[in-house]
C-alpha cells in the first residue's frame, strides 16, 4: 500500500531536489534508500514514474532534522540519487541544495525569523562542518523574490549569502591532500584542494580536453579522494 511522505521539491543554485524532514523517512537506510529511489524515479534514464529531471543535478535529495550538536539549527544530509543505477551516495556534500536548507528549516518551524535578514546554522553531516546561511525574512517570513543571478539559472531570486566554517580539508582531511599547492600529473599542472568538496584547478591553456579522460584517471590514484575535473 502506498504511503504518503512529505516533501518540498525547491530549486538551490544551479540543482533542484526532494527536502524531507528526516524523521518522515524509514530510519533503516536500506529501506530510506528504496523510497528515494522510487520518488526519483530511478533506476531510468527518464526518471519517468518520479520527480526527477533524468539529470545528476535534478536528482537530489536533501534530509533535514533538528540539529545534533549545540553549534547548529538543523542537521542536513545531502544524497545524490543516481538517475540510471538503483544507488543513492552520500559521500559528498552539495553547496547548491545547501541554499534551500534555511528558507526549507524556517518554513517548518525549525528556526524562528530573527529581523530582516535570519542566520540559519547547519550541521552538514556529510562533512561535519558548518554553514552559515543568511535567510531574507524582512516581512517575517522567508523572501523568495530578488535580483539576484547565477548562470545556468533563467530569471532571478533573492539572494542567500552563505558563511562556510572551517571547512578545509573535510573530506579528505587536508586543504592540500597532496601536501603541495601544485601537483605535476602527466606533465600539467593541478591543484587538488578540498575546501568544503574535493576539487582541481587547471590551466585551461595547459590541459587540452582531449586530455581530461586521462587526466581524471591519474586524479581519482592521486591521493585516495574523488576528484572533481574542474578546468580553470
Amino acid at each position: 500500500m502506498l504511503r504518503a511522505i512529505p516533501s518540498t521539491l525547491m530549486r538551490g543554485g544551479t540543482s533542484k531536489a526532494l527536502y524531507f524532514n528526516a524523521q518522515d523517512l524509514p530510519q533503516s537506510v536500506r529501506a530510506r534508500d528504496r523510497v528515494l529511489l522510487a520518488a526519483m524515479g530511478s533506476p531510468d534514464p527518464r526518471q519517468i514514474d518520479g520527480v526527477g529531471g533524468a539529470h545528476p543535478l535534478t536528482s537530489k535529495v536533501a534530509l533535514i532534522s533538528p540539529a545534533t550538536r549545540a553549534d547548529a539549527d538543523v542537521d542536513y544530509l545531502f544524497l545524490q540519487v543516481v538517475v540510471d543505477k538503483a544507488e543513492v551516495s552520500d559521500s559528498q556534500n552539495c553547496g547548491n541544495i545547501l541554499a534551500g536548507v534555511g528558507p526549507w528549516a524556517i518554513e517548518h518551524g525549525l528556526v524562528r525569523v530573527a529581523g530582516a535578514s535570519t542566520a540559519v546554522r547547519i550541521h552538514m553531516l556529510n562533512t561535519g562542518s558548518v554553514a552559515v546561511a543568511h535567510v531574507p525574512t524582512a516581512r517575517g517570513k522567508v523572501e523568495y523574490e530578488g535580483d539576484a543571478r547565477i548562470d545556468g539559472v533563467p530569471g532571478s531570486a533573492a539572494a542567500i549569502p552563505i558563511d562556510f566554517l572551517d571547512v578545509a580539508g573535510s573530506s579528505c582531511g587536508k586543504l592540500f591532500p597532496t601536501d603541495s599547492n601544485v601537483d605535476r600529473i602527466e606533465g600539467v599542472e593541478v591543484t587538488c584542494i578540498d575546501n568544503g568538496m574535493p576539487g582541481t584547478s587547471v590551466s585551461a591553456a595547459m590541459s587540452p580536453l582531449r586530455s581530461s579522460k586521462a587526466m581524471q584517471r591519474s586524479l581519482r590514484g592521486s591521493s585516495g579522494c574523488g576528484w572533481r575535473w574542474v578546468p580553470g
